[in-house]
């Protein structure tokens, strides 16, 4: 089983804020003869708006001295759990979690947001220390 990132409970108080029920922690799935586990699986029944959606939450901290190399793996991750996602749970959406510090960094660089827009990755931009959704970003 592989470590929870540090800050795994803040984003799951963060979204528990939101209304957003935990459904797994981890959220464990399979696709073929390989064996997935993303952070963290969700569910908002109670908002109107969003009542059913389902989520999946791959959450990163990006403390590394390399925040290039902090996002190579997210990257790879991300876009491996959404291609098993889409065979296996195609009603689940894939965000990945980053702490705001990152956002506001790393995350403004053209790179950065290039790669985003190419592979259409949704964020949660997350603040650890008060434990709170900054911002979604679909």
């Amino acid at each position: 089983m592989s470590a929870k990132d540090i800050f795994h409970e803040a984003v799951k108080q963060a979204l528990q804020k939101e209304q957003w029920v935990i459904t797994n922690d981890p959220l464990r799935f399979k696709f073929g003869n390989v064996n997935f586990q993303v952070d963290l699986g969700a569910e908002r029944l109670l908002a109107a708006q969003r009542a059913g959606e389902k989520i999946a939450v791959e959450i990163k901290s990006f403390l590394n001295p390399s925040a290039i190399t902090d996002f190579y793996s997210a990257l790879g991750q991300f876009l491996s759990y959404r291609l098993a996602l889409e065979a296996t749970e195609p009603d689940r959406v894939l965000y990945l979690a980053i702490p705001l510090d990152a956002y506001r960094t790393f995350f403004q660089f053209e790179f950065t947001q290039t790669a985003l827009q190419r592979y259409q990755i949704l964020l949660i931009v997350y603040d650890p220390v008060n434990e709170v959704i900054v911002q979604w970003i679909r």
